[in-house]
């Protein structure tokens, strides 16, 4: 089977359960930044430098990120979607409390960048953020017809909020394995 279906061609594509809408939707918004963070993932579990702990975190999160996508790109109705559950953010939490055990408190604003896999890691970041606003803009505008209540699972938007809290300790445990000193902002 080709990965050519031709049926994007007009603008509009297909959502799980069978409704299109076009390109341009805030449903695809949202779950194409999901993507465009898991390829940032990629490009981030790439790096030689990451530290061990975080290599596996980060392969998880890819697999719960294909969850997600499926999640936003399904609306509340569709039954038979398997979508981010509650379990799934106390895992990050999880890891949360872990590093922060393990790195010192933050009294000032701090500069991303750093290491290769720290600047990755920030940059997956923002894009985590982007796509939680993207979600929030979905879970208050209806989208093709949908009301609002019932397009995004309360869950997914806990998910990305905990997920960018977590890839900024990420960020600041691959700096200090690197031995890379944070860098405060004046402003």
């Amino acid at each position: 089977m080709s990965i050519v279906t031709k049926t994007g061609d007009n603008g509009e594509t297909g959502l799980v359960g069978g409704s299109r809408i076009p390109k341009s939707d805030v449903r695809l918004h949202a779950y194409g930044t999901v993507d465009e963070l898991n390829a940032t993932l990629g490009m981030v579990l790439a790096e030689p430098g990451l530290p061990p702990p975080l290599k596996d975190q980060l392969t998880e999160v890819q697999h719960l990120l294909f969850r997600l996508g499926a999640d936003l790109a399904s609306p509340m109705d569709v039954k038979n979607t398997k979508r981010i559950e509650a379990v799934h953010t106390k895992e990050l939490e999880e890891w949360i409390a872990h590093l922060e055990e393990t790195l010192p408190p933050l009294t000032f604003f701090i500069l991303p960048g750093g290491s290769k896999a720290g600047s990755a890691l920030h940059l997956a970041r923002t894009v985590c953020r982007r796509a939680e606003r993207r979600a929030v803009a979905l879970s208050q505008t209806s989208s093709a017809g949908v009301r609002p209540a019932d397009e995004v699972s309360p869950q997914a938007l806990i998910f990305l909020n905990r997920l960018g809290d977590y890839l900024f300790l990420a960020a600041r445990y691959a700096n200090r394995k690197a031995s890379i000193k944070e860098v405060g902002v004046e402003y």
